[in-house]
């Protein structure tokens, strides 16, 4: 009787260790959890009104005080602050926000009041996405743990039938018992799951975001890495090198018209333009369409007047004529502006490689990638200076996304294909490759949706720590399958044998699933990893 009691009171408190040890890697995640307000100060009428934040309105006012965690995702109205972003990206400088700055959900106002005018529905923000995506993650379902699911379908039958075999043959049935006790499968049941919860602890402290099961299936065998190039290999922050006007135009008119569509964009070219604008811009009497990877059109039907803004190809097929003067004096990135249909001149822009690009590019190629590819919407001569400066292998510039995601299947055919790019006009190239990584995708839907991995931060170096994890962690799970289904072999050949009693067995058992545990905790202090 006593043993009965026993047996059960000792595996359900070995239990309670084993998931206090599993919790302890959810740490993070569970962190970031209790960073989501539940409540917000709105601005009504001039007063101030603690609503639930759940029923916060797109185009509301509210309120954050220093030391406040940001409720919703918004624009800044007024104020300027230090704005920590650790808990999203991972960078543990704060980033400095001012009016017109985006803010995100869960990250913390540090130094004064702001006024933020909300642009997402809670469920919508960038924080609740990943939030999402996290708790999705935990559950990711990797080869090896089908493996043990369809291998517990052999194992359970036969346990069962090495217990009946020996109580029938020796007659003991506390054999029987033992054996039953010490082939409890705990331990199999963590093989992939520790491993995964651990790799997910370390990949959020980095602002890595692992959305599925690709992360272990298609990671580990990357042998071509394809990389984009503005914001992706190159700061992203593009800035006016020159003006090249046609004849009978100035400079100051040539960039202003360039600015008329360039106001409706959040492109790192519309941005520089922006930047080197020193007059307001007309652009109230425009209505502007975008055409992705070709350019923009700003139109005013009361002023008859239409402003092309884009490259090359974009204008050739408009039918505008380029003179060949104007093009021998451009460089860089380049971006033609018209009116009407005649060129008026070109804009010339300049953006650096990241300083640790080259540094990133050998280092992957040091973990086995045989060959780094860069796809460019940009010139040929800009992307050619851009891969000598890095070291990269190969490169094709002058491309629309429809041209990059052909140029990513045509490197499938022999290749296992990593593409990393901003999410946005990169999507359906990283929806094509084997794996997509979208760059600084925090606040953006589309770069979080359409990759397999997104990186929250513009860290390059997080490429192939990405790598160096999903390979960390399959090793790990192969090691914990050997260190689990060797510690239940021994533990039924010492019950059958009678050198482990029931109770004996019920402490002993405990041993592959601690096993488990520890040897998956490694991935928490690997510095290769982290």
């Amino acid at each position: 009787q006593l043993l009965s009691v026993l047996i059960p009171l000792i595996l359900n408190l070995a239990h309670l260790l084993e998931e206090r040890s599993l919790v302890g890697g959810r740490e993070i995640i569970d962190g970031l959890k209790k960073m989501q307000q539940s409540t917000a100060i709105v601005l009504k009428d001039g007063a101030e009104v603690r609503v639930d934040v759940r029923k916060l309105e797109i185009g509301e006012t509210i309120i954050v005080r220093p030391g406040m965690a940001i409720p919703i995702d918004g624009v800044v109205v007024s104020g300027e602050s230090h704005v920590d972003q650790k808990s999203l990206t991972g960078e543990p400088e704060p980033v400095f926000v001012q009016p017109g700055s985006n803010v995100y959900a869960g990250t913390i106002d540090l130094d004064t009041m702001l006024t933020i005018r909300v642009t997402k529905e809670f469920v919508d923000t960038s924080f609740s996405h990943i939030l999402s995506f996290l708790e999705k993650a935990e559950k990711i379902a990797v080869p090896e743990s089908r493996l043990i699911d369809r291998f517990m379908w052999y194992y359970i039958p036969f346990v069962l039938a090495i217990a009946g075999a020996v109580a029938l043959f020796s007659s003991d049935f506390s054999k029987a018992i033992a054996i039953l006790v010490v082939s409890c499968p705990c331990g199999h049941m963590l093989v992939s799951s520790a491993p995964m919860i651990a790799t997910l602890s370390v990949a959020t402290k980095r602002g890595i975001l692992i959305k599925n099961s690709k992360f272990i299936e298609e990671l580990n065998t990357v042998d071509t890495v394809v990389l984009d190039k503005t914001g992706t290999i190159t700061e992203g922050n593009l800035a006016l090198s020159s003006v090249v006007v046609a004849d009978g135009q100035n400079e100051s008119d040539v960039l202003l018209s360039a600015a008329i569509p360039a106001n409706a964009s959040n492109h790192p070219i519309s941005k520089a333009v922006l930047a080197a604008v020193r007059e307001p811009v007309p652009s109230d009497a425009y209505e502007v369409r975008e055409y992705p990877g070709r350019g923009m059109e700003a139109v005013s039907e009361s002023l008859n007047e239409t402003v092309s803004f884009g490259n090359r190809d974009w204008f050739r097929s408009l039918n505008i004529v380029i003179p060949d003067e104007i093009e021998e004096k451009t460089s860089g990135s380049v971006s033609y502006v018209a009116k009407n249909g005649v060129l008026i001149g070109a804009l010339c822009f300049k953006d650096q490689p990241k300083a640790d690009a080259r540094a990133v590019i050998e280092d992957l190629k040091s973990i086995g990638v045989k060959k780094v590819v860069m796809l460019t919407g940009d010139r040929e001569e800009a992307a050619k200076e851009v891969a000598e400066i890095t070291g990269i292998d190969e490169y094709k510039a002058e491309l629309l996304p429809e041209d990059k995601l052909e140029a990513i299947r045509s490197c499938r055919k022999d290749a296992k294909v990593l593409a990393v790019g901003d999410g946005i006009n990169d999507a359906l190239a990283l929806k094509e490759a084997d794996v997509g990584i979208a760059m600084g995708a925090m606040g953006t839907d589309l770069a979080i949706q359409s990759s397999d991995i997104a990186l929250m931060n513009d860290r390059l170096e997080n490429i192939p720590a990405s790598i160096r994890m999903a390979r960390k962690t399959r090793k790990i799970i192969y090691q914990n399958l050997v260190l689990s289904l060797t510690v239940s072999a021994v533990m039924i050949l010492l019950s059958i044998f009678g050198i482990i009693s029931p109770l004996a067995g019920a402490i002993l058992h405990n041993i592959g699933a601690f096993s488990v545990i520890l040897n998956s905790s490694r991935i928490l202090n690997d510095t290769s990893v982290k």
